[in-house]
């Protein structure tokens, strides 16, 4: 959830450790901290709140030098404060580190290191950390030749990494070892950056853009030490490692605002273009089915296969509902959508002929990678649709499909959203036709997918009234959405944006269960948003919103130009091209995306960084 930077070289730390935490703060915005290693000692400055509350302290207090680390965080353990914030001195200054994670066993190693004398300034489980690596150095140093500094650093922290329990990605500064950067990481995502006679390091690739194009992913139990004209890895039980140097493909207008007042709005409007990056290369139309390499299976093998488990947490687990549909129509498998948080502790009969997808656009979901981790354990061919090229669910999945749909910066998602329904109606077309789906309807589906970036561009053209349907509805507090079929997950999708970033309480149903039960819920200060295209299950919805309305509830409608049924009924109308049924959730989801951000925007809400919520969720 947290966010750490790191870099030794030649440049000035400082400024480039606070332009890394800018980049990275959409992973934690409680508070920030900064560790330069100046004059043989290492100097902190720390700040509760956003990166440039801790920018203003540094340009009052400024310290120098070319080695430092950086943190912003994501509260866990202890509140929001000056002194939970990261980075954490260990012992009497001799080392300080920022640390990514949660160690499930702080507080037993807390009591032993107070029975040793040490004493507490936080209630984080890191100073835990700082305190144990500062005494396992001191007793290291005893032990090693010539009281060699580096090597008692290095022991140190492979002996501290033995006794947490938990995950963690640790960055450590010790300040005898003048030279050295320490980084480690169990769970937690660290990327090295490679440049000349200089070294980073980050929990993801948006601090390298610009100053290195290659990277080294870290895999879990490995150590980097990094000084400037070297690196070496190990891991914690098979020894010395060779890095897999990889280009990094990002570039600066990728991680930049341009034009946007924010990265919530730029990442609507980069939809048609994500849409169409998702589908480049992957549409047959001579054999009207798509193209998916990277499956890492066999056509016989995947025809063998009678059941397809989809895994995801938050937004990816509605897209996951969206996939269920699509499968089971086009492919003829049994889907089910686990949320992966449960799946990871449950023990479903899951059979040798059940393909497991796990959904994710950051590629490091704690609770999706360990549902990922245990499927595989037990044998199953496991697989992912991920968006992060080099993330741990990409490298340690048996296969998978790229989303390529970018870094999406912005908390709420919105292009990965999308980009996986794209994907996964790419997936059940080719699985479609290597088993019942007819060739002209792989024609047919491949001509309209085709269609879809034109389709989302004009879908976009609803912003001028979404934003004055808002300024209508802004001061409401509690809202239902409601849609049935494939975009049942549109209106969880879209309930949860309102959540996300305007705080507002809202509700996602099937528009026939509303009469079972959240009905009651309906007055004149709860509008109910309806996801309406015109589809053959129409009627019933539209029956649905006449129940909404003789109970004098508001209803907003997303419904496809020209419909003047869904007119005469719904107070206010938002339109959106007709497409296909199943291609509805990609044109019904912009308009809802769109609500959310401009509700938030009239209730003073911080879009893109939302309150209690980080981008990435790395812990449990």
């Amino acid at each position: 959830m947290c966010g750490i930077v790191g870099y030794i070289g030649f440049r000035s730390v400082s400024d480039l450790l606070l332009e890394g935490l800018h980049r990275l703060e959409y992973r934690g915005y409680d508070s920030a901290g900064i560790a330069v290693l100046a004059d043989e000692s290492i100097v902190v400055r720390k700040r509760a709140g956003r990166v440039s509350e801790l920018a203003a302290l540094v340009q009052t207090q400024p310290v120098e030098g070319t080695i430092g680390i950086g943190h912003t965080r994501w509260a866990t353990h202890g509140g929001t404060t000056d002194e939970n914030s990261h980075p954490h001195v260990g012992g009497n200054g001799e080392v300080v580190i920022v640390h990514n994670g949660v160690i499930e066993n702080y507080d037993s190693l807390r009591e032993q290191l107070t029975a040793l004398g040490y004493v507490f300034h936080s209630q984080t489980d890191t100073e835990v950390v700082a305190h144990l690596l500062a005494h396992s150095y001191i007793e290291q140093l005893k032990l090693v030749e010539n009281s060699d500094t580096h090597a008692a650093a290095l022991k140190a922290v492979e002996a501290t990494l033995t006794r947490l329990k938990g995950t963690y990605g640790i960055c450590a500064l010790f300040r005898d070892a003048t030279d050295t950067i320490i980084a480690a990481r169990s769970g937690s995502p660290l990327v090295i950056g490679v440049g000349r006679d200089e070294y980073f390091v980050a929990s993801d690739a948006s601090p390298l853009v610009g100053y290195t194009q290659e990277v080294v992913y870290l895999a879990d139990s490995e150590i980097a030490v990094l000084r400037r004209d070297n690196m070496s890895i190990t891991h914690r039980t098979s020894g010395s490692v060779q890095p897999s140097i990889q280009t990094l493909e990002q570039v600066s207008s990728d991680i930049e605002l341009g034009d946007f007042p924010h990265y919530m709005l730029k990442e609507i409007y980069e939809q048609p273009k994500t849409i169409e990056n998702a589908l480049r290369g992957r549409l047959d139309d001579e054999e009207g089915t798509a193209v998916i390499g990277g499956l890492n299976l066999t056509p016989q093998q995947l025809r063998s296969i009678d059941r397809v488990v989809l895994t995801a947490c938050g937004t990816s687990w509605h897209a996951g509902l969206v996939g269920e549909y699509l499968l089971e129509e086009f492919a003829r498998l049994p889907t089910e959508v686990e949320y992966a948080s449960e799946l990871r502790y449950r023990n479903p009969p899951i059979t040798e002929r059940t393909l497991v997808f796990a959904i994710t656009q950051s590629g490091e979901t704690a609770d999706t990678l360990a549902a990922m981790r245990e499927c595989r354990r037990k044998g199953h061919p496991t697989l992912a649709i991920c968006n992060v090229v080099g993330s741990t669910i990409a490298r340690e999945a048996d296969g998978g499909i790229y989303l390529h749909a970018g870094p999406e910066i912005g908390v709420a998602s919105t292009k990965a959203f999308t980009s996986q329904v794209t994907v996964l109606t790419l997936l059940a077309l080719y699985l479609g036709r290597m088993r019942h789906l007819s060739y002209p309807a792989g024609k047919r589906i491949c001509r309209e997918l085709r269609q879809m970036p034109e389709k989302i561009e004009e879908a976009l053209k609803c912003h001028d009234s979404v934003k004055e349907i808002a300024e209508k509805y802004a001061g409401f507090d509690n809202y239902l959405y409601l849609g049935r079929l494939y975009n049942f997950p549109v209106a969880l999708e879209g309930a949860l944006k309102l959540k996300e970033i305007s705080y507002i309480h809202a509700e996602g149903y099937p528009a026939a269960e509303m009469k079972h039960g959240p009905i009651a819920l309906v007055d004149e200060r709860t509008p109910s948003v309806f996801v309406v295209p015109r589809c053959g299950i129409q009627p019933k919805v539209i029956s649905n919103m006449e129940e909404v309305k003789a109970r004098k509830g508001p209803v907003i409608a997303i419904a496809c130009e020209g419909d003047r049924e869904v007119e005469r009924i719904a107070d206010d109308v938002i339109y959106v091209p007709e497409v296909a049924e199943y291609l509805q959730p990609l044109v019904c989801a912009i308009p809802l995306q769109l609500l959310s951000y401009h509700v938030a925007l009239l209730r003073g809400c911080n879009v893109d960084r939302p309150r209690n919520l980080a981008k990435s969720v790395t812990v449990e």
